[in-house]
Order: C-alpha cells, then structure tokens, then sequence
C-alpha cells in the first residue's frame, strides 16, 4: 500500500532523513546557478535560473527539502510522499507507453543503486509489447564504452560500471541511433545526465533524482521533462528499491 511504501522508504533511508547532508545541496544549488554545466546534466537552462534561492525553492516544493534558507548545514530530507506522488505519475507514463506498445530506451548512471529497477521495468513493458531499444555496439563516450546489460545502458571502463552524471553517453546512443538510421525512443527511462540529455534532445524522459541532482528537477518544472521522482539513488542495499519498483509496475498495470 501507499502507507507501506513510505514507511519503507523512509525506513531504508530512500526518503525522509537521507544521508545526503544540507551543505552538500546548498554547494550543487550554488553551482547550478552559477553556470557550472557539470551540474546541468544536460540540459540547457539558459539564464533562468541563476538565484540559488529560486533552486531552493523548487526543491523544496518537488523533492522536499527544507525551504528554510538559513539552514545550511547538517540533515536535509526528501518528503517520501513526493516520492510516491512522483512514482505514480511515472506509472501514468508506463501505462500509456504499454498500450501504444512504444519503443522505450532505459539507461543508468547508478548501476550500484537503480540498475534493477530499470531492469525491472523493462521487462515488464516488453511483455505488454513495448520494443526496448537496443543501443548500437561500440559506442564510446568520456574515455569508455557505453554498453547494455539487462535491456539497461550504462557505462564501462576497465570492466568496471560507472557512477556518472555525464549527458555523453546519451548523446552517444542517440547520435548512434540516427548514424544507423534506426528511429529514436519514444520515451527515456533514465537518470543523471542520461536523463537530462534525452528530454534537452525532445525526447519524453522520466528521471530519478537525488537531492543534490537539482537540474532535472528544474526540467520538470520547465515540461523538459515528464516526471522526476525524488530519492536517495544509491541506499546501503539496491534489494530496498524492490518495494519502490513492485508499487510503480502496480501502479502501472504491469505486474
């Protein structure tokens, strides 16, 4: 149930009283609206949002952090029920996907926290019809190979899958869509810049978003993107997303 759901996540740290401390959000707000692209995550925000306190405030009212500008260090929360609200416009979106049997490219840059919920989700939609996008081989962005393990791209060096923010790897699978001719997603399951950079591209993109990511939640604000949803991305055990993944395929009629 819903009330389920939020005591687990709040339990398990994926919401409530998360691990990411207030001063660390505080500096990526900062930096956002000061220009630094590396917390743009793809995505294009021009000059609109250059007052960390208009950062803070969408924040405060998409993921739940505290609005209180003089609290600058210590805890920060994410409101778990923004996380659920988030979750089940998400499984709109998976509805609909599913019954026009769209074609759906997932990717991650969280392959230690949310690989098998993206995992998950995609196999579920491919057996209600959807075509999960294969990504073309030998794609490199930022130094590594951009592969795809369990219908879910990610990126590899060194044999090793990569935590990254980065908008490359996208941009990589999408340039190499077009360079085979092969036609694009009709929607992007993703986070990070793997996210930020479908939904700059036009493409409708769904992302998980930590509390110190706030520029997805900036492009949802904006309509770049269709839903952010609100977590912790990388909790002590990725076994605590499997309540979160089994309410959104519920939710979507996918179970």
């Amino acid at each position: 149930t819903r009330a389920e759901l939020v005591d687990h996540l709040v339990r398990t740290r994926i919401a409530g009283d998360v691990a990411t401390p207030r001063e660390n959000n505080l500096s990526h707000y900062r930096k956002l609206a000061n220009g630094d692209r590396h917390y743009w995550l793809g995505l294009e925000l021009g000059d609109r949002w250059t007052d960390e306190q208009d950062v803070l405030a969408v924040m405060a009212e998409r993921c739940g952090v505290s609005d209180d500008p003089h609290h600058r260090e210590g805890q920060d929360t994410i409101d778990p029920e923004l996380t659920v609200d988030a979750l089940e416009r998400t499984a709109a979106v998976l509805r609909k996907a599913a019954a026009d049997r769209q074609r759906v490219l997932f990717a991650t840059g969280h392959p230690g926290g949310l690989l098998d919920v993206h995992r998950a989700t995609a196999e579920a939609l491919r057996a209600r019809g959807c075509e999960i996008v294969v990504i073309p081989d030998g794609l490199q962005a930022d130094d590594g190979m951009v592969f795809q393990f369990g219908d879910v791209a990610m990126l590899e060096r060194g044999a090793t899958l990569w935590h990254t923010h980065s908008p490359e790897p996208m941009a990589a699978i999408l340039d190499g869509l077009e360079r085979a001719g092969r036609p694009l997603p009709e929607l992007v399951m993703a986070d990070h810049g793997w996210a930020g950079c479908a939904g700059q591209r036009g493409i409708e993109a769904v992302g998980f978003a930590d509390c110190n990511d706030p520029a997805l939640f900036l492009a949802e604000a904006e309509g770049t993107l269709q839903v952010t949803i609100p977590l912790d991305d990388h909790v002590l055990s990725p076994r605590y997303y499997d309540p979160l993944t089994a309410y959104l395929l519920d939710a979507a009629g996918l179970r």
